[in-house]
């Protein structure tokens, strides 16, 4: 359909009877109750308010619970935990790292934060998620396994370490293709799940397949804690690691300041934590909730023949971020201003990381797709509508 005067006019006014009496419209703001007040306050009585105190283990315990993972370790931001996770699975200097150039900057920000290259490889138009197809036709081109079982580039000479794939606005990645793929070149899957909390896979909570993957709780995330992240991992011996690190290396003693490495101080604050206590008590209940908001969306872009991103086959999308593809990049520009002068907050999506300064000369492969994708998605407003 052509985006014209009517037809934006039309989904204006549809956002805001979606979205009643909220003006501006946010593209995706937090909900709070009473019972986030009451736990916060309950922090601040404690004066355990930086990152010792009960909530912080609690919420812990809880993000294990609702994931299905053994062990999660939070911290203050999503970006602490990737570099965590990368850092904790021997990812150092002169690695490579195979990702999606669509994704947010802290994804490869903290690549970088190893010493590590990211490595483009496209996405997948059904899932905006990184592409089997792609990953599998990079590594047989470009990759070999040599005798020390470590997966090389040909065309650099370095060790090809990892694959971060990032489930994009929510949706689930083909992460089980992945992992296949990946096992084959004995590279191992760190997931980035920072935006896919509540959001499974073939009934896997995303996260679950790679050796660990990362969650945020950024205050534009499905819940929040202001700022944090976490780690998850169902093995025993990198969560210990990863917990040790991010507490500065600490070793444990009744007065001495030990440590034993040089660590970060990532630990999620006590009352961050029980901020998200209160929060993740909702999370099935956001989720059911922004799943009848992007069927409403869906509905209504049918009906005027818009393309709207829907969720892949076998996967349970937590729909983050609503979003749909225009014909242009003209067109998106035109409804991006329109929406945005009239109230409604609306986004593109990500700048693609290879056309960023930083990282324009790292290693990449075709991305026809990635470029596709982000000249004409728009993400529309997906806060946790009341009903």
């Amino acid at each position: 359909m052509m985006i014209n005067a009517t037809f934006q006019n039309e989904f204006l006014t549809f956002v805001k009877d979606l979205f009643p009496g909220e003006f501006p419209i946010p593209l995706h703001a937090p909900r709070f109750s009473e019972k986030e007040k009451e736990l916060v306050f309950d922090a601040l009585d404690t004066t355990y308010v930086s990152t010792v105190g009960e909530y912080v283990s609690e919420f812990e315990q809880r993000i294990a619970s609702h994931t299905g993972a053994e062990y999660a370790i939070a911290t203050n931001t999503g970006t602490a935990a990737l570099h965590t996770a990368l850092l904790v699975c021997g990812v150092v200097a002169n690695d490579e790292v195979v990702t999606q150039s669509l994704t947010f900057v802290a994804t490869c920000n903290a690549i970088r934060y190893c010493g590590a290259d990211p490595v483009f490889v496209d996405v997948s138009k059904n899932t905006l998620g990184l592409s089997p197809e792609s990953l599998s036709d990079f590594l047989n081109d470009n990759a070999e396994v040599r005798d020390d079982g470590l997966c090389w580039n040909l065309k650099t000479n370095k060790i090809i370490r990892a694959c971060v794939p990032m489930h994009n606005l929510g949706h689930p990645a083909e992460i089980i293709e992945i992992e296949k793929i990946c096992n084959s070149y004995r590279v191992m899957i760190i997931e980035d799940a920072a935006e896919s909390l509540g959001s499974t896979s073939r009934g896997l909570h995303t996260g679950l397949v790679g050796r660990m993957g990362i969650l945020s709780f950024n205050g534009n995330k499905i819940i929040t804690t202001g700022g944090g992240g976490a780690l998850v991992t169902n093995d025993q011996d990198l969560a210990i690691r990863a917990k040790h690190v991010t507490t500065t290396a600490k070793i444990s003693h009744p007065w001495l300041f030990l440590h034993d490495e040089v660590g970060f101080n990532y630990r999620l604050p006590n009352i961050n934590a029980a901020l998200g206590c209160a929060q993740i008590e909702k999370l099935s209940h956001y989720v059911e909730c922004k799943r009848r908001t992007a069927a409403k969306y869906l509905e209504w872009m049918t009906d005027h023949d818009v393309e709207f991103v829907t969720e892949p086959s076998n996967t349970r999308s937590n729909y983050w971020l609503n979003a749909i593809i225009l014909s242009s990049i003209e067109a998106r520009d035109r409804f991006l201003a329109t929406t945005n002068d009239n109230g409604v907050v609306t986004r593109p999506m990500w700048t693609p990381m290879h056309t960023l300064p930083m990282f324009r000369k790292c290693f990449r492969s075709n991305l026809d797709a990635t470029e596709n994708i982000e000249s004409r998605l728009v993400c529309l407003p997906s806060s946790v509508r009341s009903e």
